[in-house]
């Protein structure tokens, strides 16, 4: 009888689900970049993907070692999801496919000129990402890519690690270290627009996400009053 049957999860199909995953991820950025820049000889391009591949690549085998299970339910749209985040992902991945148009856009008809020394200004936001991130998932086994209450896996306050900073270290992590430096890597100025657009949606998703947590997770509502701010320590 499979692992499966026996109601466990086969490890291998998880890593293989995953690197697929990555490298439709990384060939999706390789394409909405250098398709549209109309040519292959672009060094802020490969340097970005050469930054997220590692990055995603240390998280995800951070991970795997770590909360494994995790990985596979990431890739998927649980049940109980709500309408309303599914709007908002899929929103949030046009703006960030658009970050990548409008910079290639830029390098192709020279619409804005940056200096090269602000790629080191996005490079430390990406490690921030990433250390965020990784710690974030590593204390959370409920850190899945859309909102629901995940009666499923016995759903419980997490207020370990980043948690005990702030409600949504996730979402920080993605706007500084995930969304803002892009534009600066990239070299394009006009990238800010849709870099706006997709900070916007993740602030507006951070609110529906916690009131649906206060509303419906039990012990939420006292985590809230412990750690006060859902974004930013001190503002919001």
């Amino acid at each position: 009888m499979s692992q499966e049957k026996n109601g466990k999860k086969n490890p291998w199909r998880q890593a293989v689900l995953a690197i697929f995953i990555s490298v439709f991820t990384v060939a999706l950025v390789i394409a909405a970049l250098f398709l549209t820049a109309g040519h292959w000889d672009w060094t802020r391009g490969w340097l970005y993907i050469g930054l997220s591949f590692s990055g995603e690549s240390i998280r995800t085998g951070y991970i795997r070692r770590k909360n494994p299970d995790l990985l596979a339910r990431r890739g998927k749209i649980g049940s109980g999801t709500k309408t309303w985040d599914i709007f908002l992902l899929g929103f949030f991945s046009l703006a960030y496919l658009g970050i990548l148009a409008v910079s290639a856009l830029d390098k192709r008809y020279g619409w804005s000129e940056m200096s090269y020394w602000l790629w080191g200004a996005g490079f430390p936001l990406y490690v921030f990402y990433v250390a965020v991130v990784t710690s974030a998932m590593a204390v959370n086994p409920h850190f899945e890519k859309t909102a629901r209450i995940q009666h499923d896996q016995e759903h419980h306050v997490i207020d370990a690690g980043p948690y005990r900073i702030i409600r949504h270290p996730g979402y920080l992590a993605i706007i500084a270290g995930f969304i803002i430096p892009v534009p600066f890597m990239l070299g394009s100025w006009w990238a800010f627009l849709p870099a706006f657009i997709a900070v916007l949606l993740l602030v507006i998703r951070t609110a529906l996400e916690d009131r649906l947590l206060r509303k419906e997770l039990e012990g939420y509502e006292e985590y809230a009053g412990r750690v006060r701010f859902r974004l930013v320590p001190g503002i919001w």
